[in-house]
């Protein structure tokens, strides 16, 4: 292993570490000096494509073969995905009385596909981190067809949506870059190894550019509604976690495989929800975004700590290396 190697394995490892304080300390400070990081705003679609390259680099054709080797499992999980969150999200918003440009970002969120930082919790929570992978890659090919689909369906009766607008947008800030990144994959194998270790680093870079451009652009309501927002944000997680993991346990999945689903439920990819909220809505649709990027990480966090000291019964199948997973969200 060279020294560049080295030393981009052990950044990654500590900006994963502390991604979730990072994030914190970043909302924190632009709701202090807002106008510091508004000129970020335009950026916040290109930060995001960045980060779904690093995903697209990545993978490999063995991640996806726990399709084959699980076909239930991972037809729970997707479905679960497109599922629960979006409709826990549309229940959220209503039961609180969010305003328009509130409920419009919860449901942005919960219809979104799940966050590459999934990965990695499930892998330290012990669960089926192949089972895991396929996931996010999966519900993230899909989301420029369901994510506006299902957004159109919760929220157009609240305010306009143009879902043609939003697919376009999702096919730019994802299917592109991870589409792109593959290739290179396999195009440039040795110059994509060497900068796999230095992936985590960027994606925590990006995604706290990106809630340093929302959390700016939506500093005001913060401070009106922030804490009604975050209380719908901690109850839609948790119930991404606990009804995913009972949707796994219904159709008797192993504990590996429960664990894994039950992640990649409650974490979603909220960065390209707050992309999506500035770019076709407002500022403020982005809030609830910006909060689900720290609260989920900081759970899911707090989740795979709980599980790392209880093996599961039966293991599922063999982990990916942890190095070849970016951190995002």
């Amino acid at each position: 292993m060279s020294s560049s190697t080295s030393v981009g394995e052990r950044i990654g490892r500590v900006a994963g570490t502390w991604f979730p304080l990072v994030v914190l300390a970043a909302a924190a400070i632009a709701i202090v000096v807002p106008q510091a990081f508004l000129p970020i705003g335009p950026w916040i679609n290109t930060l995001l494509g960045v980060i779904m390259l690093g995903m697209g680099l990545t993978l490999q054709p063995v991640d996806f073969a726990v399709i084959a080797k699980k076909p239930k499992a991972f037809a729970v999980g997707v479905v679960a995905q497109y599922v629960i969150m979006p409709l826990a999200a549309i229940g959220l918003a209503l039961a609180f009385q969010l305003p328009p440009e509130l409920l419009v970002g919860v449901v942005l969120v919960g219809s979104a596909p799940g966050g590459t930082a999934s990965n990695v919790m499930v892998y330290l929570a012990k669960g089926d981190t192949a089972l895991s992978v396929a996931m996010t890659t999966a519900s993230t090919l899909l989301a420029p067809v369901l994510t506006p689909l299902l957004v159109l369906w919760l929220a157009g009766s609240y305010l306009p949506v143009d879902a043609w607008a939003l697919f376009q947008s999702i096919i730019f800030i994802v299917l592109i870059p991870v589409v792109v990144g593959v290739l290179l994959r396999m195009l440039l194998p040795k110059v994509v190894r060497a900068i796999l270790p230095w992936l985590p680093l960027v994606s925590v870079l990006g995604i706290t550019l990106v809630v340093l451009a929302v959390v700016a652009g939506s500093a005001s309501t913060i401070l009106s509604v922030g804490l009604l927002v975050a209380l719908v944000v901690i109850l839609h997680n948790g119930v991404g976690y606990g009804l995913g993991f009972l949707a796994a346990k219904a159709v008797g999945l192993d504990e590996s495989a429960r664990r894994a689903v039950a992640i990649e439920v409650g974490m979603q990819n909220s960065g390209l929800a707050a992309g999506l909220a500035r770019t076709h809505f407002t500022p403020e649709s982005a809030l609830p975004a910006a909060i689900f990027s720290v609260w989920h990480n900081v759970s899911g966090s707090l989740l795979a700590s709980y599980w790392s000291r209880r093996p599961p019964k039966a293991v599922g199948t063999a982990e990916p290396a942890l190095d070849d997973q970016p951190v995002a969200s």
